[in-house]
């Protein structure tokens, strides 16, 4: 069965930083392509950023410069290190891809 779990979310005044976790079992994920998204209601499912079993990175536009994706293959884990964050970036932050999704954490930049 494949879980991934997600944490590292909370609330953070603008400008602050915050790193999401997203552990992963039952795949070897750097076999796969996997991703962070922010889900905001009544939005659609936006990719803030991918990364490729070669390790290559994709970022959202609003995600460029700010924020970095990793991955830690002897943990099975990917990491979202996210910098000056501002209120546009509050929303649901889920951990997936190629078809295996988390439940979601929940990221709130608010003063």
């Amino acid at each position: 069965q494949v879980q991934l779990v997600e944490s590292g979310g909370g609330l953070v005044q603008p400008g602050g930083s915050l790193t999401l976790s997203c552990e992963v079992s039952g795949i070897v994920l750097k076999y796969y392509y996997m991703g962070w998204y922010r889900q905001v209601v009544g939005r659609e499912r936006d990719l803030v950023a991918r990364i490729a079993p070669s390790g290559t990175t994709v970022y959202g536009d609003s995600a460029k410069g700010r924020f970095t994706i990793s991955r830690d293959d002897p943990t099975n884990t990917i990491y979202l290190h996210m910098n000056n964050l501002q209120p546009e970036d509050t929303g649901r932050y889920i951990c997936g891809g190629t078809g295996y999704w988390g439940q979601g954490i929940q990221v709130t930049v608010s003063s």
